[in-house]
Formats: structure tokens, sequence, C-alpha cells
């Protein structure tokens, strides 16, 4: 019977930690990081910081989308080769406050809720793409001539 060593030592994940640790100790990894938890913390305020928040519905989904959206792009300096897979949510949910004041029940496409969520919206889907392009990055090679 042959035995197998675990897996965490296995020469092709430990290449891929090396990578993703070089990938999120760049600054531009940082500043998307940091640019993310700002947005993901606005969107979980905006209904009090723009005067929407008697829209109670909108009010709590963004309360809801703000806190996954932190939860999602928070972990990515610190442990982005299990959560790099997570920047497509945060994609998802930069779509979704982008459409929520349209689709959700009530009349709450009101002029500061829209403008608010789109933009919002639109920089969390900004970020969560350039999440996910930080992890699909080519890895540069060294030749030297």
């Amino acid at each position: 019977m042959t035995t197998h060593s675990s897996i965490e030592h296995h020469p092709d994940l430990a290449e891929m930690r090396t990578r993703f640790e070089r990938v999120t100790s760049t600054p531009a990894a940082q500043a998307v990081e940091a640019l993310a938890l700002i947005t993901g913390l606005y969107l979980a305020a905006s209904a009090w910081i723009a005067g929407f928040s008697a829209l109670s519905p909108l009010a709590i989904n963004n309360l809801i989308a703000g806190a996954a959206y932190c939860l999602c792009m928070g972990g990515m300096g610190s442990a982005y080769e299990r959560t790099h897979a997570m920047a497509w949510t945060a994609v998802a949910i930069g779509a979704w406050t982008i459409v929520a004041p349209w689709v959700m029940a009530g009349a709450m496409d009101t002029t500061r809720s829209v403008v608010s969520n789109v933009i919002t919206g639109a920089v969390a889907l900004c970020l969560g793409l350039a999440m996910v392009s930080l992890g699909g990055r080519p890895r540069a090679t060294h030749t030297t001539t």
C-alpha cells in the first residue's frame, strides 16, 4: 500500500500560496481592499447618510448588503488564497445594489436612493472586479539576457 503525503506539502499549493501572498502585498491590492471596506461601510449606512431611511425595505437591504460586502472583501488581505473566489460574490452584491431601488417591492426609487445605490453599486462592482483580476494576473517571469 502506498502512502501519500498531505496535500499541504504539495509543491503546486505552496507556489500558489506564494503567488497569492505576493498579490495581496502589493499597494494596488491593499488599496482595493481598503476602498472596498469603506464602500461596504457606506453601503451599510447609506440609508441614514443619504436620508432615505424611511424607505425601510431598502434601508434594511443596504444594511445587509453592506455587511455582506465587507465580509466578502475584508478577508482578502489576510487569506486571499482561500477567499479570492468570494470576490465574485462582491461583484454580484455591487450589481444588486445598482438595481435594488427598482426591483424591491414598494416605491423605493427616490432620487436620493437611486443616486446613492447606483454610485455605490458601481464602485462596489468595479472593486470586486479589480480584486478578481488581481488573482488572475499571470505571474511575471524574470529572464536575464
